[in-house]
């Protein structure tokens, strides 16, 4: 795949962590979305975990998605615009 500009990136942080949801393409013009967690190491580098998720699959990712949230207790943010 090539690193072509990303299409949308969001990003938040999280204590240490540093969550990256980007919307990228393939060469072919196929969207995914890539999702990094990075976070600081103890000698000051940084980790790196991503998945990737293709466009063909991500109607089952939304639903699997949707499925395991109900699990979480939590009251829904508002973010300011």
């Amino acid at each position: 795949m090539n690193d072509k500009p990303d299409i949308k990136t969001v990003q938040f942080k999280a204590g240490k962590r540093t969550y990256f949801l980007d919307v990228k393409q393939t060469d072919n013009e196929k969207k995914y979305l890539k999702i990094t967690e990075s976070k600081t190491t103890t000698d000051n580098n940084y980790e790196r975990h991503s998945i990737l998720i293709f466009e063909e699959d991500m109607q089952k990712f939304v639903v699997a998605m949707r499925e395991v949230l109900k699990e979480f207790d939590w009251k829904q943010e508002q973010t300011k615009g």
